[in-house]
């Protein structure tokens, strides 16, 4: 197994001028914006995977502010209003 050391080289939408250390951040989307059950299922993974910064709640009735920021369309939340 090799290391690597430093960042990748600019390429596509990555430019490496943009790093930041930011441990226990992650960031899933479609480059074409389509939207799909797979974004949920990775971020999933993602968080699922931040454990070892401690993302998890150590109390039993709080959380650590861990979670998933999605958007929801405007005709799906007025369907629910109506419902309510």
């Amino acid at each position: 197994m090799t290391q690597q050391f430093g960042y990748p080289e600019k390429q596509g939408l990555y430019d490496p001028a943009f790093e930041k250390d930011a441990c226990g951040v992650g960031f899933v989307a479609h480059i074409k914006g389509d939207r799909s059950h797979q974004i949920v299922l990775d971020a999933n993974e993602i968080m699922m995977a931040m454990e070892h910064r401690g993302a998890c709640g150590c109390e039993a009735n709080t959380g650590d502010g861990a979670g998933m920021l999605t958007g929801f369309p405007h005709e799906f939340l007025c369907q629910v209003i109506k419902e309510e």
